[in-house]
């Protein structure tokens, strides 16, 4: 098995490993409730509502 040539520097091993990250989109989804977009496992800032239940007291609209 070859060695390496020379040794490569951290920023430059640190923004290669970073690269992998960068290809996967945030989880959107439609919460059940009001059917407004969020994020996946999180309370929807629209109704406070998280599987099922009320998280969050909101001001009714």
């Amino acid at each position: 098995m070859g060695n390496p040539a020379r040794k490569f520097s951290k920023g430059r091993r640190d923004s290669r490993r970073a690269q992998t990250f960068k290809l996967s989109a945030p989880g959107i989804v439609e919460c059940p409730q009001c059917h407004e977009m969020k994020l996946g496992h999180r309370v929807c800032k629209n109704c406070g509502f998280y599987k099922g239940k009320e998280i969050v007291a909101t001001e009714a609209k």
